[in-house]
Protein backbone atom coordinates (compact mmCIF):
# COMPACT_ATOMS: atom_id res chain seq x y z
CA UNK A 1 0.00 0.00 0.00
CA UNK A 2 1.17 3.87 -0.69
CA UNK A 3 1.26 5.90 2.17
CA UNK A 4 -0.75 9.16 1.04
CA UNK A 5 1.58 11.22 2.20
CA UNK A 6 4.73 9.76 0.81
CA UNK A 7 5.92 10.27 -2.73
CA UNK A 8 6.56 7.55 -4.62
CA UNK A 9 9.61 8.04 -7.22
CA UNK A 10 8.23 5.24 -9.77
CA UNK A 11 4.65 6.42 -10.34
CA UNK A 12 6.84 10.38 -10.26
CA UNK A 13 8.53 9.01 -13.17
CA UNK A 14 5.74 7.31 -14.41
CA UNK A 15 3.77 10.86 -14.80
CA UNK A 16 6.84 12.09 -16.23
CA UNK A 17 7.00 10.06 -19.10
CA UNK A 18 3.06 9.58 -20.05
CA UNK A 19 2.93 13.40 -20.01
CA UNK A 20 6.02 14.09 -22.99
CA UNK A 21 4.09 11.27 -24.54
CA UNK A 22 0.81 13.02 -24.53
CA UNK A 23 2.70 15.94 -26.13
CA UNK A 24 4.90 14.07 -28.56
CA UNK A 25 1.39 12.64 -29.76
CA UNK A 26 -0.14 15.97 -30.21
CA UNK A 27 2.99 17.27 -31.56
CA UNK A 28 2.77 14.67 -34.19
CA UNK A 29 1.49 15.45 -37.97
CA UNK A 30 0.80 13.57 -40.83
CA UNK A 31 0.19 15.22 -43.40
CA UNK A 32 3.25 14.31 -45.29
CA UNK A 33 3.15 11.79 -48.41
CA UNK A 34 2.08 8.03 -46.98
CA UNK A 35 5.19 5.90 -47.44
CA UNK A 36 8.09 8.50 -47.15
CA UNK A 37 10.87 8.83 -44.32
CA UNK A 38 8.79 11.83 -42.80
CA UNK A 39 5.62 10.06 -42.41
CA UNK A 40 7.25 6.56 -40.98
CA UNK A 41 9.17 8.49 -38.38
CA UNK A 42 5.65 10.29 -37.52
CA UNK A 43 3.72 7.32 -37.21
CA UNK A 44 7.08 5.58 -34.89
CA UNK A 45 7.13 8.44 -32.54
CA UNK A 46 2.92 8.31 -32.52
CA UNK A 47 2.95 4.95 -32.00
CA UNK A 48 5.70 4.57 -29.53
CA UNK A 49 4.16 7.49 -26.88
CA UNK A 50 0.80 6.06 -27.50
CA UNK A 51 0.21 4.94 -23.82
CA UNK A 52 0.33 8.20 -22.37
CA UNK A 53 -3.21 8.90 -21.12
CA UNK A 54 -3.24 4.69 -20.09
CA UNK A 55 -0.24 4.90 -18.13
CA UNK A 56 -2.38 8.65 -16.22
CA UNK A 57 -5.00 6.38 -15.43
CA UNK A 58 -2.97 3.44 -14.26
CA UNK A 59 -0.75 6.01 -12.05
CA UNK A 60 -4.13 6.85 -10.55
CA UNK A 61 -5.15 3.61 -9.95
CA UNK A 62 -1.76 3.04 -7.68
CA UNK A 63 -1.81 5.83 -6.19
CA UNK A 64 -5.72 6.04 -4.73
CA UNK A 65 -6.26 2.50 -4.73
CA UNK A 66 -5.81 0.50 -1.64
CA UNK A 67 -3.40 3.22 0.17
CA UNK A 68 -3.05 3.46 4.09
CA UNK A 69 -5.53 6.35 3.95
CA UNK A 70 -8.56 6.19 2.09
CA UNK A 71 -10.15 8.54 -0.01
CA UNK A 72 -13.12 10.09 2.47
CA UNK A 73 -16.33 10.67 0.40
CA UNK A 74 -15.93 14.18 2.38
CA UNK A 75 -12.64 14.43 0.58
CA UNK A 76 -13.99 13.22 -2.98
CA UNK A 77 -16.84 15.35 -2.71
CA UNK A 78 -15.66 18.63 -1.24
CA UNK A 79 -11.96 18.80 -2.48
CA UNK A 80 -11.14 15.80 -5.37
CA UNK A 81 -13.99 16.83 -7.49
CA UNK A 82 -14.89 20.13 -7.21
CA UNK A 83 -10.96 20.87 -8.23
CA UNK A 84 -11.19 18.91 -11.58
CA UNK A 85 -14.42 20.09 -12.38
CA UNK A 86 -13.14 24.12 -11.85
CA UNK A 87 -10.08 23.16 -13.07
CA UNK A 88 -11.87 21.68 -16.54
CA UNK A 89 -14.73 24.52 -16.88
CA UNK A 90 -11.80 27.45 -16.45
CA UNK A 91 -9.11 26.05 -18.95
CA UNK A 92 -12.28 24.86 -21.42
CA UNK A 93 -13.33 28.55 -21.23
CA UNK A 94 -9.68 29.78 -21.81
CA UNK A 95 -9.37 27.85 -24.75
CA UNK A 96 -12.57 29.22 -25.87
CA UNK A 97 -11.51 32.73 -25.97
CA UNK A 98 -7.71 32.06 -27.41
CA UNK A 99 -9.52 30.62 -30.44
CA UNK A 100 -11.87 33.79 -30.66
CA UNK A 101 -8.99 36.10 -30.01
CA UNK A 102 -7.17 34.52 -32.20
CA UNK A 103 -9.27 34.11 -34.90
CA UNK A 104 -10.20 37.46 -34.49
CA UNK A 105 -13.92 36.72 -33.80
CA UNK A 106 -14.11 37.99 -30.16
CA UNK A 107 -17.95 39.26 -29.39
CA UNK A 108 -20.31 39.36 -26.71
CA UNK A 109 -22.18 36.87 -28.91
CA UNK A 110 -19.11 34.72 -29.18
CA UNK A 111 -18.49 34.81 -25.60
CA UNK A 112 -22.17 33.98 -24.54
CA UNK A 113 -21.95 31.40 -27.42
CA UNK A 114 -18.87 29.90 -25.94
CA UNK A 115 -19.94 30.29 -22.44
CA UNK A 116 -22.89 28.10 -23.33
CA UNK A 117 -20.77 25.27 -24.83
CA UNK A 118 -18.28 24.92 -21.77
CA UNK A 119 -21.15 24.45 -19.85
CA UNK A 120 -22.53 21.71 -21.73
CA UNK A 121 -19.65 20.60 -22.16
CA UNK A 122 -18.54 21.17 -25.84
CA UNK A 123 -14.83 21.58 -24.83
CA UNK A 124 -10.68 21.17 -26.69
CA UNK A 125 -11.07 17.69 -27.38
CA UNK A 126 -7.57 16.98 -25.06
CA UNK A 127 -9.74 17.80 -22.59
CA UNK A 128 -11.66 14.59 -22.78
CA UNK A 129 -9.08 12.93 -20.28
CA UNK A 130 -11.01 15.33 -16.87
CA UNK A 131 -14.50 14.36 -18.58
CA UNK A 132 -13.46 10.56 -18.19
CA UNK A 133 -11.23 11.12 -14.87
CA UNK A 134 -14.82 12.70 -13.22
CA UNK A 135 -16.21 9.39 -13.61
CA UNK A 136 -13.03 7.15 -12.65
CA UNK A 137 -12.97 9.26 -9.74
CA UNK A 138 -16.83 8.90 -9.03
CA UNK A 139 -16.22 5.57 -9.06
CA UNK A 140 -12.93 5.38 -6.24
CA UNK A 141 -15.08 4.33 -3.11
CA UNK A 142 -16.34 1.05 -4.87
CA UNK A 143 -13.05 0.30 -6.91
CA UNK A 144 -11.36 0.75 -3.48
CA UNK A 145 -13.22 -1.51 -2.12
CA UNK A 146 -13.03 -4.15 -4.88
CA UNK A 147 -8.98 -3.34 -4.58
CA UNK A 148 -8.77 -4.19 -0.92
CA UNK A 149 -10.79 -7.19 -0.35
CA UNK A 150 -10.50 -8.65 -3.76
CA UNK A 151 -7.96 -11.71 -3.78
CA UNK A 152 -5.20 -12.06 -6.39
CA UNK A 153 -6.89 -14.73 -8.45
CA UNK A 154 -10.28 -12.08 -8.19
CA UNK A 155 -8.30 -9.39 -9.33
CA UNK A 156 -7.25 -11.38 -11.92
CA UNK A 157 -10.77 -12.20 -13.07
CA UNK A 158 -12.15 -8.38 -13.16
CA UNK A 159 -9.03 -7.79 -15.38
CA UNK A 160 -9.65 -10.14 -17.92
CA UNK A 161 -13.19 -9.28 -18.00
CA UNK A 162 -12.31 -5.77 -18.72
CA UNK A 163 -9.89 -6.60 -21.17
CA UNK A 164 -11.90 -8.78 -22.83
CA UNK A 165 -15.06 -6.36 -22.78
CA UNK A 166 -13.42 -2.94 -22.58
CA UNK A 167 -10.17 -3.74 -25.03
CA UNK A 168 -10.52 -6.51 -26.96
CA UNK A 169 -14.16 -6.75 -28.09
CA UNK A 170 -14.70 -3.11 -28.64
CA UNK A 171 -11.73 -2.89 -30.91
CA UNK A 172 -12.80 -5.76 -32.94
CA UNK A 173 -16.07 -5.24 -33.61
CA UNK A 174 -15.95 -3.52 -36.68
CA UNK A 175 -14.43 -6.92 -37.97
CA UNK A 176 -15.46 -10.15 -39.27
CA UNK A 177 -17.49 -12.15 -37.97
CA UNK A 178 -18.56 -9.82 -34.95
CA UNK A 179 -20.40 -7.49 -37.73
CA UNK A 180 -22.48 -10.62 -38.02
CA UNK A 181 -23.63 -10.20 -34.38
CA UNK A 182 -27.51 -8.63 -33.69
CA UNK A 183 -29.04 -7.80 -30.53
CA UNK A 184 -27.86 -7.34 -26.83
CA UNK A 185 -24.36 -9.01 -28.06
CA UNK A 186 -23.88 -5.81 -29.60
CA UNK A 187 -24.24 -4.07 -26.24
CA UNK A 188 -21.49 -5.96 -24.80
CA UNK A 189 -18.45 -3.93 -25.19
CA UNK A 190 -17.73 -1.30 -22.44
CA UNK A 191 -17.80 2.13 -23.12
CA UNK A 192 -14.45 3.72 -23.24
CA UNK A 193 -15.31 6.18 -20.60
CA UNK A 194 -16.54 3.45 -17.71
CA UNK A 195 -13.76 1.10 -19.45
CA UNK A 196 -10.99 3.53 -18.22
CA UNK A 197 -11.65 2.39 -14.54
CA UNK A 198 -10.31 -1.09 -15.77
CA UNK A 199 -6.81 0.85 -16.16
CA UNK A 200 -6.74 1.92 -12.64
CA UNK A 201 -7.39 -1.64 -11.10
CA UNK A 202 -4.15 -2.77 -13.34
CA UNK A 203 -2.45 -0.03 -12.04
CA UNK A 204 -3.00 -1.33 -8.31
CA UNK A 205 -2.53 -4.82 -9.72
CA UNK A 206 1.05 -4.22 -11.11
CA UNK A 207 1.76 -2.12 -8.30
CA UNK A 208 1.01 -4.92 -5.97
CA UNK A 209 1.99 -7.87 -7.57
CA UNK A 210 5.16 -6.51 -9.91
CA UNK A 211 5.60 -8.73 -12.89
CA UNK A 212 8.95 -9.64 -14.32
CA UNK A 213 10.92 -6.94 -16.00
CA UNK A 214 10.95 -9.23 -18.96
CA UNK A 215 7.92 -9.64 -19.36
CA UNK A 216 6.92 -6.11 -18.96
CA UNK A 217 9.83 -5.11 -21.53
CA UNK A 218 7.85 -7.82 -23.58
CA UNK A 219 4.48 -6.37 -23.43
CA UNK A 220 5.94 -2.86 -23.97
CA UNK A 221 7.57 -4.31 -27.82
CA UNK A 222 4.49 -6.18 -28.63
CA UNK A 223 2.35 -3.34 -27.69
CA UNK A 224 4.24 -0.67 -30.31
CA UNK A 225 4.79 -3.37 -33.03
CA UNK A 226 1.27 -4.06 -33.20
CA UNK A 227 0.03 0.02 -33.10
CA UNK A 228 3.17 0.55 -35.24
CA UNK A 229 2.92 -2.40 -38.09
CA UNK A 230 -0.85 -2.26 -37.54
CA UNK A 231 -0.99 1.52 -38.53
CA UNK A 232 1.14 1.17 -41.24
CA UNK A 233 -0.33 -1.93 -42.79
CA UNK A 234 -3.54 -0.60 -42.64
CA UNK A 235 -2.82 3.23 -44.12
CA UNK A 236 -1.01 1.79 -46.58
CA UNK A 237 -3.93 -0.65 -48.03
CA UNK A 238 -6.38 2.01 -48.02
CA UNK A 239 -4.32 4.89 -48.85
CA UNK A 240 -4.72 6.95 -45.82
CA UNK A 241 -3.78 7.78 -42.40
CA UNK A 242 -5.69 4.27 -40.22
CA UNK A 243 -5.96 5.68 -36.86
CA UNK A 244 -7.68 2.52 -35.09
CA UNK A 245 -4.70 1.20 -33.73
CA UNK A 246 -3.67 4.58 -31.68
CA UNK A 247 -6.87 4.62 -29.53
CA UNK A 248 -6.05 4.05 -25.62
CA UNK A 249 -8.03 1.33 -25.28
CA UNK A 250 -7.13 -0.29 -28.24
CA UNK A 251 -4.96 -3.84 -27.51
CA UNK A 252 -1.71 -2.37 -28.92
CA UNK A 253 -2.16 0.74 -26.32
CA UNK A 254 -3.01 -1.70 -23.59
CA UNK A 255 -0.18 -3.96 -24.18
CA UNK A 256 2.60 -0.73 -24.27
CA UNK A 257 1.04 1.01 -21.30
CA UNK A 258 1.23 -2.49 -18.92
CA UNK A 259 5.25 -2.94 -20.18
CA UNK A 260 5.96 0.81 -19.45
CA UNK A 261 4.13 0.45 -16.17
CA UNK A 262 5.79 -2.40 -15.22
CA UNK A 263 9.05 -1.69 -16.19
CA UNK A 264 8.95 1.21 -14.24
CA UNK A 265 6.83 1.62 -11.43
CA UNK A 266 9.15 0.13 -9.08
CA UNK A 267 11.93 2.22 -10.67
CA UNK A 268 14.31 3.45 -7.41
CA UNK A 269 15.38 6.81 -6.97
CA UNK A 270 18.47 8.06 -8.53
CA UNK A 271 21.54 9.51 -6.35
CA UNK A 272 21.44 12.90 -7.60
CA UNK A 273 19.22 14.76 -6.02
CA UNK A 274 19.01 17.03 -9.01
CA UNK A 275 17.53 14.27 -11.01
CA UNK A 276 15.27 13.54 -8.46
CA UNK A 277 14.42 16.95 -8.14
CA UNK A 278 13.45 17.48 -11.64
CA UNK A 279 11.04 14.10 -11.63
CA UNK A 280 8.98 15.04 -8.79
CA UNK A 281 8.69 18.80 -10.26
CA UNK A 282 7.67 17.18 -13.57
CA UNK A 283 5.38 14.84 -12.03
CA UNK A 284 3.92 17.80 -9.75
CA UNK A 285 3.25 19.97 -12.84
CA UNK A 286 2.15 17.48 -15.37
CA UNK A 287 -1.91 18.20 -14.84
CA UNK A 288 -0.75 21.78 -15.41
CA UNK A 289 1.41 20.91 -18.62
CA UNK A 290 -1.65 18.90 -19.69
CA UNK A 291 -3.94 21.37 -19.74
CA UNK A 292 -2.10 24.50 -21.42
CA UNK A 293 0.25 22.64 -23.57
CA UNK A 294 -1.73 22.78 -26.64
CA UNK A 295 -1.44 26.50 -26.45
CA UNK A 296 2.40 26.70 -26.89
CA UNK A 297 2.19 24.08 -29.31
CA UNK A 298 0.26 26.13 -31.78
CA UNK A 299 2.75 28.97 -30.86
CA UNK A 300 5.58 27.15 -32.39
CA UNK A 301 4.98 27.81 -35.87
CA UNK A 302 5.09 31.61 -35.16
CA UNK A 303 9.30 30.69 -33.81
CA UNK A 304 9.63 28.80 -37.34
CA UNK A 305 9.64 25.49 -35.87
CA UNK A 306 7.23 23.59 -38.23
CA UNK A 307 7.38 19.87 -39.47
CA UNK A 308 8.46 21.46 -42.58
CA UNK A 309 11.75 23.12 -40.87
CA UNK A 310 13.49 19.62 -39.49
CA UNK A 311 12.96 15.65 -40.91
CA UNK A 312 10.36 14.54 -38.59
CA UNK A 313 12.43 12.42 -36.32
CA UNK A 314 14.31 15.25 -34.99
CA UNK A 315 11.44 17.55 -35.54
CA UNK A 316 8.32 15.93 -33.56
CA UNK A 317 10.80 14.93 -30.44
CA UNK A 318 11.96 18.81 -30.51
CA UNK A 319 8.81 20.30 -30.82
CA UNK A 320 7.56 18.37 -27.50
CA UNK A 321 10.43 19.20 -25.69
CA UNK A 322 10.00 22.49 -26.68
CA UNK A 323 6.32 22.69 -25.31
CA UNK A 324 7.40 21.13 -22.17
CA UNK A 325 9.23 23.47 -21.03
CA UNK A 326 7.21 26.32 -22.16
CA UNK A 327 4.13 24.53 -20.11
CA UNK A 328 6.65 23.76 -17.04
CA UNK A 329 7.74 27.49 -17.15
CA UNK A 330 3.99 28.74 -17.36
CA UNK A 331 3.58 26.48 -14.25
CA UNK A 332 6.11 27.58 -12.55
CA UNK A 333 4.36 30.87 -12.40
CA UNK A 334 0.74 29.66 -11.63
CA UNK A 335 1.85 27.46 -8.35
CA UNK A 336 2.94 31.04 -6.81
CA UNK A 337 -0.69 31.87 -7.04
CA UNK A 338 -2.65 30.58 -4.15
CA UNK A 339 -5.78 29.75 -5.48
CA UNK A 340 -4.62 29.03 -8.82
CA UNK A 341 -2.63 26.38 -7.62
CA UNK A 342 -4.84 24.97 -5.08
CA UNK A 343 -8.11 24.98 -7.93
CA UNK A 344 -6.68 24.93 -11.49
CA UNK A 345 -3.48 23.31 -11.83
Amino acid sequence: MISANRRDYGIDLLKCIAIFGVIVIHSCSYAYALSSFDWYATVFWGSLVRAGVPIFFMCSGALFLGRDEPLSMKKLFTRTLPRILAALIVWAMLYKLYRLIVGGGLSGAAVFQAVKEVLLFNHESHLYYLHIIIIVYLLLPLTDLVARNASRRLLEYLLLFWFVFGILYPSLAGVWPFTLLRGIPTQYKLNMTYAAVGYGLLGFYMKKYPPRRWVCAALAVLGFLIIFCGTVFFSIRENALYEGFFSGMAPGACFLAAGIFGCFSQAKPPASPLLRGAVEYISKASFCVYLSHLIFLWQLPRIGLTAQVLPAIICVPLRALCCLLCSLALYFVLSHIPIVKKWLI
